[in-house]
């Protein structure tokens, strides 16, 4: 079982994460904050990743803090499971249509992180959530994971719709991108050996 764990405390948030990669999309997640509570469910759902976190945040300041260790904090999680990435197929992409909205992910745990975002929303909130943490979200993620994610929204008119295709079509992508390929079960997906 491909198993990470990760407590991260600072003056400003207090984070458990639990990933388990070879998972059944079981979860467990209690952020302070709906909508984003809302957006991992579907990360562990369609991801097949089992997901434990429990946030305590200054949420009296605002979301940035909360929004942004959670993401660091489940990044590096899944990062510590996924070991010397051995055997996996480490490149994954998903389009996800959610009713009129449809949007694109493209991944490469190739341990160089980078995040391009062509998301845009046209209302300052969901939920409890300030849709400018989304981008800020994505990128902690892709930072912590040692991601090159690709993030785009083809075309879509609903705010919700938005986030929650671009979630489900990064569970989709990174459940591809981290299955394990027996056919080089013991070798590095990389010519340099590394990743």
């Amino acid at each position: 079982m491909r198993i990470g764990t990760v407590h991260r405390a600072t003056a400003e948030t207090s984070i458990d994460v639990r990933v388990v990669l070879d998972g059944t999309g079981i979860y467990s997640i209690s952020t302070g904050i709906g909508f984003l509570d809302h957006m991992l469910e579907q990360l562990s759902r369609h991801s097949l990743i089992d997901l434990d976190v429990k946030t305590v945040g200054d949420l009296h300041v605002d979301q940035h803090h909360s929004v942004e260790d959670t993401a660091l904090a489940i990044g590096e999680s899944i990062k510590q499971a996924l070991g010397d990435k051995r055997g996996i197929a480490r490149y994954g992409e998903a389009h996800s249509p959610m009713d009129e909205t449809l949007t694109r992910v493209a991944l490469d745990i190739s341990g160089r992180p980078f995040l391009v975002w062509k998301v845009e929303f046209t209302s300052a909130k969901l939920g409890d959530m300030d849709t400018e943490m989304f981008e800020h979200w994505f990128h902690s993620f892709a930072q912590a994971a040692g991601l090159t994610l690709h993030v785009e929204c083809l075309y879509g008119a609903n705010n919700h719709h938005i986030a929650e295709s671009a979630f489900k079509a990064l569970a989709r992508s990174l459940r591809q991108a981290a299955t394990l390929d027996v056919r080089k079960a013991d070798s590095i997906p990389s010519t340099k050996g590394v990743l």
